[in-house]
């Protein structure tokens, strides 16, 4: 970097230089020669121009100091506690975790024992995203000065299959082997006989270390690289003996190293791989595992390593009405919670509502944003699903030619295929019924979606979940939010802003928020504004209490448990025979699907004819029986959610706590092969019909534009807390109510916002008028309060506008 050695060397907490002290500490000889002979490198990367010509950059690469800190101690750990230990290190998004991950790896890999022999035969870098994969493979191939030191298991065509190169080069002992985390997925089976693999040590380096490095995959892991030899002459082991390896496999290991990366740890990581600051006691409250080393997110804004992201942050209001036709005066029972969450679904996918956003976003971005950084500047659009990502690409291309503008285009990145059907709001107004990425990027040309969008060619990413993290783009200026945003999700998203380019500051970065409220976003981003703390740790106990719970469900018999566990570790028996032994579970949780299936039709038959009775106690013995059916449905539900909640609670809390329980580890391998086979979809909550409803009016403002303080005084401390309720759900009555109760509702929320006619939209304004042409209404409407109004003609002049308000609107008004 170009920073002066005083800024290089870092600032403490407080904001004060640490120059003297840390200037002295690099400038001791050895230091310096070892930053110069392990740390200097050439950085050389490909770019492209405004014109498409593509060119290298090449720039000589230092260390920050954070970065240079963390590899001695990280280094000096290990020596001294040899290897089989765990390293948490919590540094800010944008401060480089990549380069230090890749000084680390290297480092280690050349790391030697008293003896002069290698510590660790491999150091394996395990990335849970194919985009840091990518990165990681580029930093750490950069860094390689001999040929064969990195060995990156990836997609190389006509190179053998990814199991093949992995255990050849764990068997060839490449120093520095980086893989995915979906690669080990599958490649364990193909390497986990190899008995040489047990005497030897490893380093596992796990970048954006999340729940993804503390599930099954790392315990497998564990179990390849744990797996003791096995002499040819030995007796062959019984289940009994190999059911103990496994658990035994879940304890600390002497030979296994792990040095987890993240800038926003989960409680489970801070569990997985934190350090106790007692480590002979018991993890507890008081004393909860902690990061190992931390790099801020207050110290690298304060030294000018990133830049903050909420001085420019607004949020909007909304606020809408909702009109609902009843036909022939039937209005449909619906369950409460579902009509809800739908009812708000349909409005978020509605054009108007995705046209108002869309107007307000291209006019900041074209008066506040695209003329930064010289012209360069990008940003970004997130939004909550792939239909809404294809709805906003649509609507934004309809505004940028209905406008005329020029030097905006937008991009759209999803995966798979968007299928529209013809129940969706405005189906009738969707060019086409299915869409792809690269069918909606047709600029792409075959490029990269990195490359292309650091491109003059587009200027906006519009996303749902795909490069919302992981992704480095420092020309990111803006970001344009338009989905629920908490905990850790919001803080590596709107971190992607935070990224120094030249001419950037975070005076000239902006949040619009169209989602979120700003309390939210600062609690998010305030629970890993300095360390990460724990307020308290899992209770392991939980386990039991879920085991008693899906025995007492009487789906499986323990029996059967046992013969799978007994099976399980011969290799001999196949995965169809495996499948058998959970096969009576499987088939008793079907037939009671069956069962409650057709109880649940036969209820609903019973309401129908009840209500044409008209006996209310009739009506109540026909409700209450449908909700013993839902409630067995459910019950279905939450056994097939608990047995999954039971695997993954398992797998976590016994690599922290040595349970020593056979029963615990046979359920959980049982469960785990069990669950897939729960595959028989259970009967659906009644179809939620919203064709009656239509969008009368619509509000969109900015409800403050400020500055969100992280360092504001609180007395409020905050902490995460980790998940201490596995398997609580229980199945409970389900609320019904008509849909007009709950539309009603829903727009008493806006009363107070006094929604007025100019917040009509185009559909009602045309309803409106045309009722307004009706003279006899109108004097009806004038001469009578509201109430009696509504006993004239007004309805059915309001029913004839509605119908004869054209093809345009027909999805909203048939």
């Amino acid at each position: 970097d170009a920073d002066p050695l005083v800024r290089w060397c870092g600032r403490g907490p407080t904001g004060l230089h640490l120059a003297p002290i840390s200037m002295n500490e690099v400038l001791l000889p050895a230091n310096l020669l070892k930053i110069l002979a392990q740390y200097e490198h050439l950085n050389i990367e490909e770019k492209e121009d405004a014109e498409g010509k593509k060119y290298k950059q090449e720039s000589l690469i230092f260390p920050r100091y954070h970065q240079w800190d963390v590899v001695g101690k990280l280094l000096a750990a290990v020596r001294s506690k040899g290897p089989g230990h765990k390293y948490l290190i919590q540094h800010s998004a944008g401060s480089g975790k990549s380069k230090s991950i890749a000084w680390a790896a290297h480092q280690l890999s050349a790391l030697q024992n008293a003896g002069g022999n290698k510590l660790f035969q491999s150091v394996l870098v395990v990335t849970d995203r194919t985009l840091l994969d990518d990165q990681l493979k580029g930093s750490i191939g950069q860094f390689a000065r001999t040929e064969g030191v990195v060995s990156h298991i990836g997609h190389d065509k006509g190179a053998g299959s990814k199991s093949e190169k992995l255990a050849k080069a764990l068997q060839s002992g490449h120093s520095i082997i980086i893989v995915t985390i979906q690669t080990f997925i599958y490649v364990l089976d193909a390497i986990e006989s190899s008995a040489a693999l047990s005497a030897r040590n490893f380093a596992v380096i796990a970048d954006e270390a999340h729940s993804s490095q503390t599930g099954s995959t790392a315990g497998a892991l564990k179990q390849v690289l744990l797996q003791d030899g096995q002499a040819a002459d030995a007796p062959e082991p019984s289940a009994e003996d190999l059911l103990m390896a496994a658990i035994a496999a879940r304890r600390a290991s002497k030979t296994l190293s792990y040095l987890a990366f993240t800038a926003t740890p989960k409680p489970k990581t801070m569990e997985l791989f934190g350090r106790l600051p007692n480590p002979l006691a018991a993890p507890s409250k008081t004393n909860a595992p902690a990061p190992f080393h931390v790099y801020s997110m207050r110290q690298a804004i304060e030294e000018g390593i990133i830049l903050g992201v909420l001085k420019n942050y607004t949020n909007y209001k909304l606020a809408y009405n909702l009109a609902m036709q009843i036909l022939s005066g039937h209005d449909s029972e619906v369950q409460s919670k579902r009509a809800k969450v739908k009812l708000k679904q349909w409005v978020s996918l509605h054009d108007h509502n995705i046209g108002q956003k869309v107007q307000v976003i291209i006019e900041h971005f074209k008066k506040h944003v695209m003329q930064l950084l010289r012209g360069q500047a990008k940003a970004m659009l997130v939004t909550s699903s792939r239909k809404a990502a294809v709805r906003y690409k649509l609507e934004f291309d309809k505004y940028i030619g209905a406008q005329g503008y020029t030097g905006i285009r937008a991009m759209v990145a999803f995966s798979g295929e968007v299928e529209f059907n013809a129940d969706d709001p405005n189906a009738a107004l969707i060019i086409q019924r299915k869409y792809t990425e690269a069918g909606m990027n047709p600029q792409l040309k075959g490029r990269d979606m990195r490359t292309a969008f650091d491109s003059g060619d587009y200027q906006v990413m519009i996303v749902a979940n795909k490069f919302q993290t992981g992704f480095d783009q420092p020309k990111l200026c803006a970001m344009y939010v338009d989905k629920k945003l908490g905990g850790v999700e919001c803080v590596q998203t709107l971190s992607r802003l935070n990224r120094i380019y030249p001419g950037k500051a975070d005076s000239n970065t902006f949040i619009l928020d169209f989602y979120n409220q700003p309390d939210e976003i600062l609690h998010a981003f305030r629970l890993y504004y300095k360390t990460a703390e724990l307020a308290d740790v899992s209770n392991p106990d939980l386990i039991f209490d879920l085991q008693e719970k899906l025995a007492a469900a009487a789906i499986y018999r323990w029996a059967e448990v046992q013969q799978f566990a007994a099976a399980y570790f011969f290799k001999s028996e196949t995965d169809a025979r495996l499948t058998n032994i959970c096969k009576p579970a499987c088939d008793r949780w079907l037939q009671r699907c069956k069962d409650g299936n057709s109880a649940r039709k036969q209820a609903l038959l019973i309401v129908e004819r009840s209500k044409q009775s008209g006996d209310p106690v009739l009506i109540a013995n026909a409700q209450a029986n449908l909700q013993d059916a839902d409630k067995a449905i459910d019950a279905l539900a939450i056994f097939k959610k608990d047995l999954g909640t039971y695997v993954r609670f398992y797998e976590f809390m016994s690599q922290i706590v040595d349970y020593d329980d056979k029963d615990l580890e046979m359920l959980s391998l049982y469960a785990r092969n069990l669950l897939p086979l729960l595959r028989e979809s259970l009967i659906k909550s009644d179809a939620i019909d919203l064709s009656s409803i239509a969008l009368s009016h619509f509000r969109l403002s900015a409800d403050r534009q400020q500055a969100l303080a992280l360092r504001e005084p609180t007395e409020e401390l905050y902490q995460l807390t980790p998940g201490n309720e596995p398997g609580s759900a229980k199945a409970k009555d389900q609320k019904t109510e008509f849909l007009a109760q709950i539309v009603e509702r829903l727009n008493a929320v806006f009363v107070s916002d006094q929604l007025t006619e100019r917040d009509m939209v185009k559909y009602a304004q045309t309803i409106s008028d045309k009722v307004a042409e009706n003279p006899k209404v109108m004097r009806q409407l004038q001469a009578n309060s509201p109430e009696q109004a509504l006993l004239g003609d007004f309805e059915t002049a309001l029913l004839g506008a509605i119908i004869s308000s054209g093809s345009a609107h027909q999805n909203q008004s048939h």
